[in-house]
């Protein structure tokens, strides 16, 4: 019998922060299996208005260390001191704002999960000098990390370390889990004359692309309709693009809905569109996919790796020259004329789709775990990329 493993999970929001995003529902949904096979999980985060210091949620103790200053200037003796006073076994580092510098602070073995690295993407979200410390803080990872064990949400995820300077054999694969829908597939010709677009409202993920690529629709597709589902800071400018492309009207900015009203809308749609400049994996396009919605995307890192052209959608170049939404519309109004290609590319999406589980996701990082405790080795972690192949 294995001692009980403690889990020190580090990533700046918890699965209940307003803002959380597709890292809170991988960190949620892994953590709550490991919970239930006898794991033990602390997660420091920041705090929120109206949050508690401290609560249980999805099978973590979640432990906020105040608002985003309080925390990143608390976080680095948190994790020297918790380290070395053997509350825990392991850390593992969830990578997709600024790095914690974990290796350079624990005293036990760290694993790194990269979601996505911003880059020079960071400059399209953040302020100037906000934006550089990222970058020049991400430039130092061959170097602060050089000890960690690294997991990567998908293959652009880890041809960006590797391209950085990590070496290829250390970094494994945990594909993103789905939640798959029970909801009953609708024929590609039976739904509303509907485009969607999922996922969080921030800079980078350039959601006036999809109002754009609407705005060029319209006059071929009188009774087009466009939802845009999710929140973000991004929500008021957005909202003001849509009236002044004209498609105000037509538009629907959800806001933060339930699941069930989420996966009514989406599978109710013809095609979702993501036009972000990068994603670490693109969750909400397998989502979409999973309800057999045909996915035109940006070819970009992530997003190349969830949508297999030509069977679950279709990749759009974003090249440095003008007309890119022009071209995403191009792209959707090739599927919404052709009601056969249409079908074809949801009933490949959903099969798609069924590869990636959570639970899968949670043996990953269980074998990855005992692994760099000395319990066994990664080699089974292959499996779960050869899987979606």
């Amino acid at each position: 019998m294995s001692k009980h493993i403690r889990v020190l999970l580090l990533n700046e929001r918890d699965p209940l922060h307003p803002r959380a995003g597709g890292a809170e529902v991988h960190v949620a949904e892994v953590a709550s299996r490991l919970s239930e096979r006898g794991f033990g999980l602390t997660q420091y985060a920041a705090s929120f208005p109206g949050a508690s210091p401290s609560e249980r949620v999805s099978g973590i103790e979640v432990v906020r260390l105040g608002g985003l200053a309080s925390y990143y200037s608390r976080l680095p003796g948190r994790i020297y001191r918790a380290t070395r006073s053997g509350e825990f076994d392991v850390v593992v580092e969830h990578l997709n704002k600024v790095p914690f510098q974990a290796p350079l602070l624990s005293r036990v073995p760290v694993i790194a999960v990269n979601h996505h690295l911003f880059g020079t993407s960071a400059f399209a979200q953040v302020a100037f000098p906000i934006a550089l410390g990222v970058v020049m803080l991400e430039r130092t990872l061959p170097y602060t990390y050089r000890k960690a064990r690294f997991l990567a949400v998908s293959p652009s995820s880890k041809q960006d370390l590797v391209e950085r300077g990590l070496p290829e054999q250390g970094i494994g694969l945990v594909y993103n889990g789905i939640r798959f829908p029970t909801l009953e597939r609708q024929r590609f010709a039976d739904r509303p004359l509907r485009l969607a677009y999922v996922g969080r409202l921030e800079a980078y993920k350039r959601v006036e692309i999809f109002l754009e690529a609407v705005a060029h629709l319209v006059p071929r597709f009188p009774d087009l309709e466009a939802v845009v589902i999710g929140r973000g800071d991004e929500r008021e400018r957005l909202a003001g693009v849509a009236e002044e492309l004209g498609i105000g009207a037509r538009t629907r900015f959800t806001g933060f809905v339930p699941d069930e009203e989420r996966d009514r809308l989406l599978s109710g749609s013809r095609v979702c569109v993501c036009p972000s400049m990068k994603e670490g994996w693109g969750i909400t396009v397998v989502e979409a996919s999973a309800h057999g919605v045909p996915v035109v995307a940006t070819d970009a890192p992530g997003l190349r790796d969830a949508v297999r052209p030509g069977r679950t959608g279709l990749l759009v170049s974003d090249r440095p020259e003008a007309g890119f939404s022009t071209r995403v519309a191009e792209a959707v109004a090739s599927i919404l004329q052709d009601e056969e290609l249409g079908e074809r590319l949801g009933t490949g999406g959903r099969e798609w789709a069924r590869r990636f589980t959570w639970d899968e996701a949670a043996n990953v990082m269980e074998r990855e775990i005992r692994s760099v405790l000395g319990e066994t080795d990664t080699s089974a972690s292959s499996q779960n990329a050869a899987s979606v192949e």
